[in-house]
């Protein structure tokens, strides 16, 4: 049986959203998670604070790749626990969630090549919700760095709104 180019990708979209997280949005992550007393702040408001939606929720977006732990899967995805790429200036993971990442990259010693689409991709996250999951990678798996603010995603959604590509490690390099 034939089966048309129109069903092969529409597959090939399915099996990208299931190896995502499943293309849950951030509200039905958030009607699972245990209310705040930040839920009634508007989402989209930028502010000086650490964010207020729920990182560890979001996360498990990143799970199918990075693990529940943070170890990535070898061979394939980079870990995050013990990764300078994560602990080191905030604007590099926050840049990596929102354009993705392709081409080689050393991880703690060992090279990966693969390809992470940007995180926003059918999905977009807002300034609050990259913050939060930025911190949460950046305070676990053994990392220890400071907090991400929604006013930091808006600064580097500001001085990379015209990237239409994935990032590179010479990318990453060049963000301070």
């Amino acid at each position: 049986m034939r089966v048309p180019f129109r069903s092969l990708t529409g597959l090939a979209a399915l099996s990208l959203v299931v190896a995502c997280g499943g293309g849950d949005t951030a509200a039905d992550t958030a009607a699972d998670a245990t209310p705040t007393t930040d839920a009634a702040a508007p989402a989209t408001e930028p502010t000086a604070t650490v964010a207020s939606a729920d990182g560890a929720a979001i996360y498990q977006r990143c799970v199918t790749c990075h693990m529940a732990d943070g170890a990535g899967m070898p061979g394939a995805f980079p870990p995050l626990a013990g990764s300078d790429w994560v602990t080191g200036p905030a604007s590099r993971p926050i840049a990596v969630v929102m354009h993705g990442l392709q081409g080689e990259i050393t991880v703690n010693g060992t090279k990966y090549n693969s390809m992470m689409m940007a995180y926003g991709t059918g999905v977009p996250m807002n300034d609050d919700e990259i913050a939060a999951v930025v911190t949460y990678i950046r305070s676990n798996f053994g990392n220890s760095a400071s907090a991400v603010t929604a006013a930091d995603v808006a600064a580097v959604r500001t001085a990379t709104a015209g990237r239409t590509t994935p990032l590179t490690v010479a990318d990453l390099e060049a963000m301070q």
